[in-house]
């Protein structure tokens, strides 16, 4: 079951777990006339199977049940780490104030005191869905200063906090799979001359439009770049071999090269050095880290520095 957008008129969809067939065809009744999808459950085991299978955002439980109770479910629904908040409303004839505080303290948000009033069911379930809508709306504000800290603010692309924490996941995919994965270091070679020309914003400008020709000339939701130091990139190739990550690198050589940066009234033209590193993974070969596939890289690259020119260097590690 698809997760709804928060903003969407449509109800949540609720998860009803009662094991007493009466109150709950009556609850189910209760909330499909308030407009509601309903999904049951005929005790906390299945349940909470059934809850760990889709997205139910509002959670209806009885307390007393068999194999799993109320309370023991609600333990195990705030012990999942989806990511996503989920309201759950005890339903329960013990009225105590105890009764009642250990429910809150399960990790259930409320509770109904059965059997529940249409009126009242729906009036928790507006207060269920405000609390819900606040936790998404938050969720996002935390999700969009999370992915802001992960780009580089001149150039629009990764910054090296996203490649650090992503090139590992990279190498664990790759092994999983037993796939190629490969990586190329861009450095421009002419960056302090055009700084020393036209001053220090011209290397953001000389920056971004390099960062725009990388990442149009790589496969979109596949491979990824990142600002790398002060003047280069990484990037990185899904499921490419050397070979491959070669013929990227020529490729991406071509495009820069042929790149007119317009710099006040003069045009000005860049070329960028190569060092390329790659492996394919084996279950029987494991070890590698994204330390040394950054620094064979590096290593390729300081040497295509040193001979000059446009030069593409690369080593197929193990």
């Amino acid at each position: 079951m698809e997760e709804p957008q928060q903003n969407s008129p449509k109800p949540f969809p609720i998860l009803v777990v009662d094991d007493n067939l009466l109150q709950r065809t009556v609850l189910e009744a209760g909330l499909k006339a308030a407009g509601h999808e309903v999904v049951v459950a005929e005790n906390g085991k299945q349940g909470l199977d059934i809850f760990r299978k889709g997205y139910y955002p509002i959670v209806m439980t009885d307390w007393v049940m068999p194999e799993m109770n109320g309370l023991e479910l609600c333990r195990a629904i705030r012990a999942d780490d989806s990511g996503r908040y989920t309201y759950i409303i005890l339903l329960t004839s013990q009225d105590s104030k105890n009764d009642i505080i250990a429910g809150l303290e399960a990790g259930a948000d409320e509770y109904l005191i059965k059997p529940a009033h249409q009126a009242e069911l729906v009036s928790r379930l507006k207060t269920a869905k405000r609390v819900l809508e606040l936790e998404s709306s938050q969720q996002r504000y935390i999700e969009e200063i999370k992915n802001l800290s992960l780009i580089d603010p001149v150039t629009g692309i990764f910054n090296r906090r996203y490649m650090e924490d992503h090139i590992p996941q990279e190498i664990k995919r790759a092994y999983r799979y037993e796939r190629a994965l490969s990586l190329i270091l861009v450095s421009i070679n002419q960056f302090r001359d055009v700084i020393g020309a036209y001053g220090h914003y011209s290397g953001d400008v000389v920056l971004k439009s390099c960062a725009d020709c990388l990442a149009e000339s790589i496969r979109k939701d596949v491979d990824w770049l990142a600002r790398y130091g002060e003047d280069s990139f990484v990037v990185v190739l899904a499921e490419t071999d050397m070979a491959g990550a070669m013929i990227v690198a020529k490729r991406l050589r071509l495009r820069i090269a042929s790149q007119i940066i317009k710099m006040y009234d003069k045009e000005v033209r860049i070329s960028a050095s190569f060092g390329v590193s790659g492996f394919t993974a084996s279950q029987q070969k494991t070890g590698m880290t994204a330390d040394v596939l950054i620094d064979n890289a590096d290593r390729c690259l300081t040497t295509a520095q040193e001979e000059g020119g446009e030069t593409i260097k690369g080593v197929r590690i193990g």
